[in-house]
């Protein structure tokens, strides 16, 4: 369900605000969210608090989205592969509440698929403990055969989709002083980072060009860290009984929950108790995924484990909500007009399509930031109709002269070393002018970290003496 219809559906906005925004949204662009506040309909803090609401809570069998043989099998196959007996352990695997779980497996009880085996000489009638009978065995045997996923409940795709779209990363508005902010470690042109910001508001394609060595990945990086909206990340997700594993600890940073209830309910078993929080999602910062040279279109599509026959998302489903860097864009083992090909559909409709293991085709949301980078020339790797598909692109230029000195001025900051600008006026006549070496804002680094590194050789403290620097110097160029 789009914004303006949740909104609605809220009672914040009327059907009437809605058409005004599409109205001047049509004139004027920006999101429906940033025109409801422009038209004073709605506050931008109401609007964002919002946006930032949490999956809808789970009251019963109904809400999970599955229907009850798959839970029925999960709960099983989590019960054999765990050997967790007890309702709160095994709601704290599948991440459902107690309550329900223990409706789950009295109702197994009830078929013979489990018995009870009383309550411990220490635990409440509530926890009584399960074993499985023959009859369940034979049956979580016949689950494996299928599956042996024993994980989290996965989300149902109708349920993730929705999720998808009220945290879409166009509804994380950034504003100049947001993006300044995560650029500011970096030595830019103000009217470049001016130019960076509705790049970034409209969560599209987005390319970075320029010399080998002049910032092109860390400013993609930077760019990224301006979201500053949670986004809620399933641990899996299942379409037609296939689970598709979406959380992956190396791409997604959990923020921790900030409610009062939430912080009075530590444990998992107690929030499993307290509350009814759906916590098959994992509240996560907007995911940042960086590929280099490494892509290849294998990575474009489900991977499905033979062995454990589940599915794993590939990166930039992962990255839904998030922003993509494609590092070294050309130098992939994939060539770049096969992952653009790829990419044609999803950077226009926002819509890809994957395939399971079956044939079956689904469409899925493709919302995110995507951020090309490269040091070759873009028209020796893309046509014109390629380009079209990447609204925004920027040439990162070497630095000037001034620019230059206020890198070398920052990195003697970082590695503590007293900066001397005749030293570093030296190193520019003779790699620049002598050398006739292209500027380059990586240049002051590479030449302070050897510095460092021969300093602490030769144990001696670092600084800016002008035959190390010179030393340090010649490692940019060889001399035959």
């Amino acid at each position: 369900m789009p914004l303006g219809e949740r909104l609605v559906a809220a009672k914040l906005v009327s059907k009437e605000d809605v058409t005004r925004a599409l109205e001047r949204q049509r004139e004027a662009g920006g999101s429906i969210g940033d025109n409801l506040v422009l038209l004073g309909v709605i506050g931008r803090s109401q609007l964002e608090a919002f946006v930032a609401q949490g999956p809808p809570k789970i009251e019963s069998f109904a809400d999970t989205g599955l229907d009850a043989r798959f839970l029925r099998d999960l709960a099983l196959k989590v019960m054999y592969a765990h050997g967790v007996k007890r309702p709160t352990d095994v709601a704290d695997v599948l991440k459902l509440p107690v309550p329900i779980v223990r409706e789950l497996l009295e109702g197994m009880r009830g078929r013979g698929l489990l018995e009870s085996l009383g309550a411990g000489a220490t635990e409440r009638q509530l926890d009584l403990r399960y074993d499985l009978t023959p009859s369940g065995r034979d049956l979580v045997n016949e689950a494996l055969r299928q599956s042996l996923y024993c994980g989290p409940a996965p989300v149902p795709l109708a349920q993730w989709q929705a999720q998808v779209e009220r945290q879409r990363i166009t509804n994380d508005r950034v504003d100049h002083a947001a993006i300044a902010k995560s650029l500011e470690g970096l030595v830019i042109a103000p009217e470049m980072i001016a130019r960076f910001g509705p790049a970034v508001n409209a969560g599209r394609g987005m390319l970075l060009y320029g010399a080998p060595g002049d910032g092109k990945t860390s400013i993609a990086r930077a760019i990224a860290l301006s979201f500053k909206q949670s986004v809620w990340v399933p641990y899996a997700i299942e379409v037609e009984r296939e689970v598709i594993k979406m959380f992956d600890p190396a791409l997604h940073r959990e923020r921790v929950q900030g409610s009062a209830a939430w912080d009075e309910a530590r444990s998992p078993l107690m929030r499993a108790q307290v509350l009814a929080d759906d916590r098959r999602w994992v509240r996560c910062a907007r995911p940042i995924v960086v590929t280099g040279g490494e892509l290849t279109m294998d990575m474009l599509d489900l991977k499905f484990d033979t062995v454990g026959l589940f599915s794993e998302a590939p990166l930039h489903t992962k990255m839904t909500g998030g922003v993509l860097v494609v590092d070294d864009f050309g130098r992939q083992i994939a060539r770049p007009e096969q992952v653009l090909n790829r990419w044609v559909l999803p950077l226009e409709s926002r819509i890809d399509f994957l395939t399971l293991h079956t044939g079956k085709k689904f469409p899925v949301a493709f919302d995110g930031l995507v951020i090309f980078s490269t040091n070759l020339t873009p028209r020796t790797i893309m046509d014109p109709a390629m380009m079209r598909r990447i609204p925004y692109n920027f040439y990162i230029a070497p630095p000037t002269s001034d620019e230059y000195v206020e890198i070398f001025r920052r990195v003697c900051a970082d590695a503590g070393l007293p900066f001397n600008l005749e030293v570093v006026s030296a190193v520019m006549k003779r790699l620049y002018e002598e050398e006739k070496l292209p500027m380059a804002r990586f240049h002051p680094r590479f030449i302070v970290d050897h510095v460092v590194a021969r300093s602490n050789y030769e144990g001696r403290d670092p600084a800016l003496d002008p035959h190390l620097v010179l030393d340090a110097a010649e490692h940019l160029y060889t001399k035959h």
